[in-house]
């Protein structure tokens, strides 16, 4: 039996689950898929301690040693989940277990093109696929998730939720998935109907069992109708799964703000701390056609967590493991950004998880103990839980970053860009490679005299107006210097009047060569070749008087431009 057929029956086999499953306090946040008596020590584990790295790298290894049947599979989400998990892990696009992932994805996606075909376990499916293109590429993989998302909100249910083909009665645990995927498009910038977002959050809030958790399928008392007691097998697992779904929805719908930002760490494997990532938000517009309060989740978490404290859990026989500790880590990390708490490395929670997983883990590297969900499926949600995928996905903010970047040569004229991964011993001649070395792992590396003599902007109207806007965001607002200064040097090489507001701003640029650079490219646009006199090493007040004269100049070639970034 495939993965997605025994979570299909994640709770069918549990009879009393008053008796089978627990709750913690909001306080620990803790126990609900970890047995406490495993050990009594409790260790201060984060992600990147070596005990942890020891055990991911043994799961990785048991994961590129089962045998390469992603041709021999039909319809199974098995292969895309260990893909993606696999490089969610060492970030390698390259790796086969990673191209048999994305190979079997896209191979599944070409069979919604005939109108016949229907999968019973499509929502896990489809989504599993969106997560694993949306982590490798979204920029190369666009097309595909595009038409990902089409497929899976064309199967929503007309009350909100995701369910079984030929149902009527939403499934929490389906509607987990397509709501991650959901939120994943989202985050890469795939245009979203919100309206679907919230027909779906608002299912989830209804469907909410009296005692505070969720069942497997939710009877839907209707909108405006009170919640009624569930008799679908109310318990942890489909607690968290409903608890997480309603929290991923309310952060697609930005109820609690801009997430996503840690001054610290972005979440991206290899990159420089000085760099601080910008994505323009395609769906902002979108986004504000909803209105909706935060406080019916808040509410509804709150239940939740009062049930959790009543319910406790141990584990025993065969049951849903790993399938349920994937699943904390995801609601555990959601509950962290929608209260606007600090990234937490090492919580209470995670400590204990690991200290389990320790004892779990099998000679093999996998782990192969008892659960509803096969070796290689258990393996992939404990290397998940243990890396704190979703974590690393929520600060995650950059579309189509770098994530394998390790080490980036100075001379950018002896690199190139494939995939998220930086290449050596080629000529980076195309502005779009050099703009993802600077927008992600390699601006730290990245100097201005490194830039090949000969590089040109995209002849194409879009393509270049495209470059001119991310070198424009980067010139106003990386945080890495040697960024601005290859942005400030394009600017300028461009011959576009466009960027002259950007290039004023550079002016006052705390970098020296980024200044010159800015000073430099006005005086070539404008053909204003002696300019207004700006030094190399002007004073503060040289630069507001040169801004200030640049500011005139340029409104007598558009005397409708308002400059903001400055006071007035």
């Amino acid at each position: 039996m495939n993965f997605f057929s025994m979570v299909a029956m994640k709770t069918i086999s549990k009879t009393n689950h008053s008796a089978t499953f627990i709750g913690r306090s909001s306080l620990v946040l803790a126990a609900m898929v970890c047995t406490w008596t495993v050990s009594d020590r409790v260790w201060a584990y984060t992600p990147n301690d070596a005990v942890v790295q020891q055990m991911v790298n043994r799961g990785v290894s048991y994961l590129e040693a089962l045998p390469p049947e992603a041709d021999k599979l039909g319809i199974d989400g098995t292969v895309p989940l260990i893909a993606y998990a696999h490089h969610k892990c060492r970030h390698d696009p390259d790796h086969p277990l990673v191209k048999r992932g994305i190979a079997w994805a896209i191979r599944y996606l070409k069979q919604y093109e005939n109108p016949e075909f229907h999968s019973h376990k499509g929502n896990y499916e489809m989504s599993v696929c969106v997560l694993l293109l949306a982590d490798v590429d979204p920029v190369l993989y666009r097309p595909q998730l595009e038409a990902l998302q089409k497929a899976l909100m064309h199967g929503q249910f007309p009350n909100g939720p995701f369910g079984y083909p030929g149902e009527s009665i939403g499934d929490v645990s389906q509607t987990q998935y397509a709501i991650l995927a959901i939120w994943t498009l989202d985050r890469v910038g795939i245009p979203m109907d919100y309206a679907k977002v919230v027909a779906c959050l608002q299912w989830l809030l209804r469907v909410q069992d009296l005692g505070g958790a969720w069942p497997y399928k939710g009877t839907d008392p209707g909108p405006g109708k009170p919640n009624i007691q569930q008799t679908q097998r109310v318990g942890i697992s489909m607690g968290l799964a409903g608890g997480s779904s309603i929290l991923i929805a309310g952060d697609a719908l930005r109820l609690w703000g801009e997430t996503g930002s840690d001054e610290n760490d972005p979440g991206i494997v290899g990159l420089p701390k000085a760099i601080k990532l910008y994505l323009e938000d395609g769906n902002a517009n979108r986004r504000k056609k909803v209105k909706l309060s935060d406080e019916p989740i808040r509410r509804s978490i709150g239940f939740l967590e009062n049930w959790r404290g009543k319910n406790p859990y141990k584990r025993g026989g065969l049951d849903f493991y790993y399938y349920i500790l994937y699943t904390q880590e995801r609601y555990e990390s959601f509950v962290e950004i929608s209260r606007g708490a600090e990234k937490d490395l090492s919580p209470d929670w995670y400590n204990r998880g690991v200290d389990e997983l320790r004892g779990y883990q099998s000679p093999s590297g996998g782990w192969e103990d008892r659960s509803q969900t096969t070796a290689p499926v258990s393996t992939a949600f404990a290397l998940l839980f243990l890396i704190r995928s979703t974590q690393k996905t929520i600060f995650s903010t950059s579309s189509g970053t770098l994530e394998g970047g390790y080490g980036l040569p100075k001379d950018t004229t002896n690199i190139r860009v494939d995939g998220t991964q930086i290449k050596g011993q080629a000529v980076a001649t195309q502005v779009t490679d050099l703009l993802k070395i600077l927008e992600s792992d390699g601006a730290g590396d990245t100097e201005g005299k490194s830039l090949p003599d000969d590089l040109q902007l995209d002849p194409t109207p879009d393509g270049r107006r495209a470059q001119l806007d991310r070198l424009e965001r980067l010139v106003r607002g990386s945080r890495s210097w040697q960024a601005r200064r290859v942005a400030a040097k394009l600017l300028g090489k461009s011959d576009e009047l466009r960027v002259v507001p950007a290039l004023i701003f550079a002016l006052s640029d705390p970098d020296k060569v980024a200044r010159q650079y800015a000073r430099d490219g006005l005086r070539f646009i404008s053909r204003k070749f002696e300019g207004f006199g700006m030094p190399d090493e002007p004073s503060d007040a040289e630069v507001d008087q040169a801004q200030e004269q640049w500011r005139d100049w340029y409104r007598t070639v558009d005397p409708t431009y308002v400059f903001l970034d400055y006071d007035l």
